[in-house]
């Protein structure tokens, strides 16, 4: 599956998050979505990457963001990352993939010399229609937010 691109309509989703609420894209038509994918809940990265996004959550709710998170964690392990950081947005166990494939975030990944399938780290903004308005390939764990906001200012 391919990465979806800017001016694309986003693929639409319906899954439930870490506390069995129904998530689904369209009903959050009429905001910008910061849709972003992250490897493992609780690890180095991912908890840097979401507390970012936590510390700046109300600069990015004034910009008129909502804010989703997706791995492929079980239901318990993001209830955990969640809990444990006190993050005020919903986190979605896509223990299927089905999210991840069709956000093309699934794919061959290097560490230390090894090659694995994981994850890629990106962030996607939806815009208030449903669609890709950019995506974030390469993001910075420790200053996303201010990623978004440079782009969005």
């Amino acid at each position: 599956m391919s990465i979806p691109k800017e001016g694309e309509k986003a693929p639409v989703f319906s899954a439930k998050d870490q506390d069995d609420n129904t998530i689904k894209l369209e009903d959050y038509k009429g905001s910008k979505v910061i849709l972003y994918f992250y490897p493992k809940a609780s690890t180095p990265g991912c908890t840097a990457e979401s507390c970012n996004l936590r510390d700046h959550y109300g600069a990015l709710l004034e910009k008129g963001f909502k804010i989703i998170g997706v791995s492929a964690d079980s239901v318990k392990k993001q209830q955990n990352f969640k809990t444990k950081n006190d993050l005020p947005f919903p986190l979605i166990p896509d223990t299927e993939k089905e999210i991840i494939n069709a956000y093309g975030v699934w794919g061959k990944k290097k560490m230390y010399g090894k090659e694995f399938e994981g994850i890629h780290r990106m962030t996607f903004i939806i815009d208030e229609e449903g669609k890709i308005e950019h995506v974030f390939t390469k993001v910075k764990t420790k200053a996303h937010t201010e990623q978004i906001l440079e782009k969005y200012n």
